[in-house]
């Protein structure tokens, strides 16, 4: 039985604050509950919404163990009180899985299986490092040249790019710099409040004094990753941290970091259902694959086909979220594309806000329809690279 292609429009779309690892302030907040609490705040902007019409979540997380195993997509559903008949499914494509994940209930959507569906990402890098607990690479990776790229940090990766690309170190630095002043422009100027799902932290800390508890409450509202009081000079002083002779330092990297991400996608029919107003339509989505020794270079290879995809051009993106997994790679993207500066993370980058891996996609989806809207722009592209030799890119099209 052939079924009918229909549009996926999004009518929510929040995230919580990004939060550093490890030692900010979600250190002790589990990955699960940020997502329930995005997953609630997204639900709470479509009242008219009933939850019993969501028929899944998909959710991304790069690491999907410890605190965020057990197939976190569906214990967040159902912390979050959604009825039990609502789905969950966790995926990995590591740095871009929130997109994915976007795209994944897009596309059940669109083919008619679906008709409403949460998409969204979750990462605590507190509580599971870069590579999991228990890193184990397959022995025949390193049996054939080609292959070894695999196993390379990303650190390394990122060295690689900038050699093949030219990027120099005081580019990169610039381009850091240039990310923490956007973000630190944008905070002040309240450019995040309508994205972000503000976190309440509980500290409890012991009273000498009483031998008892203290327990405090506080409101995370803000990224915690800009900093207001960097600059060139204290860049440039930094070291190479994954090669001795390299110019990839912790400045001009993104941070790791813990955070999450919701939207709610429908189709037109439960547009109509239920009364709700459209903020999005998901336009296109591609992944290509490039060498791993080269992964941050994967945008590009993936941008292409998306805009094609969705029939337009680089220059009709009036936003670009592009992930600032390293600035070398960022920038030889922007390089090689011919990518417009001044559409290219307006509002800063992984470098300033942070990246909590598989949430991030879902993350800067929030952003850009957001932004859309806020800025009255018609389109715009959320795109990474991704570990192992990939990129990613979505566009969307507001409403």
């Amino acid at each position: 039985m052939s079924r009918q292609v229909q549009e996926a429009y999004i009518v929510a779309a929040t995230r919580t604050p990004i939060g550093k690892a490890p030692k900010g302030s979600f250190k002790n907040l589990r990955p699960d509950d940020l997502l329930v609490a995005a997953i609630r705040s997204a639900l709470a902007q479509v009242p008219t919404l009933d939850p019993k019409a969501v028929e899944d979540a998909i959710i991304g997380c790069a690491m999907p163990e410890a605190e965020q195993g057990l197939n976190v997509a569906r214990v967040a559903v159902l912390l979050a009180g959604l009825p039990n008949t609502v789905g969950g499914m966790t995926i990995n494509r590591f740095c871009s899985s929130g997109l994915n994940a976007v795209a994944i209930a897009a596309d059940r959507i669109r083919v008619g299986e679906a008709d409403v569906m949460i998409a969204g990402g979750a990462e605590s890098m507190s509580m599971v490092p870069m590579s999991g607990n228990k890193p184990s690479l397959n022995a025949h990776i390193f049996e054939r040249d080609e292959n070894v790229g695999i196993a390379y940090g990303m650190g390394i990766t990122a060295e690689k790019v900038a050699a093949q690309w030219k990027v120099t170190r005081q580019m990169q630095d610039e381009f850091a710099y240039q990310s923490h002043m956007k973000a630190i422009a944008a905070q002040k100027a309240g450019e995040f409040k309508d994205e972000i799902t503000p976190i309440e932290v509980v500290d409890k800390l012991p009273n000498l004094a009483t031998h008892e508890l203290d327990i405090r409450t506080r409101k995370v509202a803000l990224d915690e990753g800009p900093r207001a009081d960097t600059n060139l000079e204290a860049l440039a002083k930094l070291r190479p941290v994954f090669a001795a002779k390299g110019s990839v330092t912790a400045g001009n990297s993104s941070q790791t970091s813990d955070g999450a991400g919701a939207l709610i996608l429908v189709s037109e029919k439960a547009l109509r259902q239920f009364n709700l107003t459209p903020l999005a339509r998901f336009v296109s989505f591609a992944i290509r694959g490039v060498p791993p020794e080269i992964m941050g270079i994967g945008p590009k290879e993936a941008i292409p086909v998306a805009l094609k995809l969705a029939g337009l051009k680089a220059e009709d993106m009036g936003w670009i979220e592009l992930n600032e997994a390293f600035a070398a790679q960022a920038l030889a993207v922007i390089n090689d594309l011919g990518l417009d500066r001044s559409k290219v993370n307006p509002m800063g980058g992984a470098i300033a806000l942070g990246h909590p891996l598989g949430a991030t996609g879902a993350i800067r989806s929030a952003t850009l329809v957001n932004a859309l809207r806020r800025r009255n722009l018609k389109y715009g592209m959320v795109t990474m690279c991704v570990g192992t030799g990939m990129g990613a890119a979505g566009i969307f099209e507001r409403m």
